[in-house]
């Protein structure tokens, strides 16, 4: 039997093997450039690992690739619960993100309330 990874592993884990969406998003998210705004990757919340977190603003940015299929009831739970604890969830798909970043990156920006400078 393996032993079980650290969560600080098992986050690295996640960011490696990230989708190519998760890897673009990513790319505009961090080094604050949304209005200064500090977005965390893979970042455990309670029991959940979201994709993106902005901690100061409670928004959770969640890519849906091809593991989201089938898993419907899941997510809903799951974001009912993050949104019990106070953070907002915007969703987008992989192909949304990959085909259409800039307005992926509009609508946070709207969200946030910061310029949208694309």
């Amino acid at each position: 039997m393996e032993p079980r990874k650290s969560e600080v592993d098992f986050r690295r884990e996640l960011r490696r093997l990230g989708t190519r969406g998760e890897r673009l998003l990513w790319g505009a998210l961090r080094n604050r450039h949304l209005g200064g705004y500090k977005f965390r990757r893979q970042h455990s919340i309670e029991e959940y690992y979201v994709d993106f977190v902005c901690l100061q603003k409670k928004l959770v940015i969640e890519i849906d690739g091809a593991s989201h299929e089938g898993q419907i009831i899941y997510d809903r739970i799951r974001e009912a619960d993050l949104k019990r604890l106070g953070f907002n969830v915007m969703r987008f798909t992989e192909d949304e993100v990959v085909e259409n970043l800039e307005g992926v990156f509009y609508s946070i920006c709207v969200f946030l309330g910061v310029p949208y400078a694309g």
